[in-house]
């Protein structure tokens, strides 16, 4: 990895944490406030930043690279 976050938003974390514990979007859009529309946005843009093809392989990624802790 060339950095270790990826330059991922601490919004972007914020989802990527409730990913990792099993939210829905609409889960995640509750806690967040914020849209479903906007947490589709913050997915997309995670997994390009991880390079990688979905939500699962984002959070293993993650916790490898020291994002987002392994114990949520």
């Amino acid at each position: 990895m060339r950095n270790s976050n990826k330059n991922l938003t601490k919004r972007e974390i914020d989802v990527l944490r409730l990913c990792a514990k099993g939210y829905t979007n609409i889960q995640i859009g509750d806690t967040l406030s914020i849209s479903t529309h906007t947490v589709k946005a913050h997915i997309s843009s995670i997994l390009e930043k991880l390079e990688v093809s979905c939500r699962l392989l984002a959070v293993t990624r993650a916790i490898r690279c020291g994002i987002i802790d392994e114990e949520l």
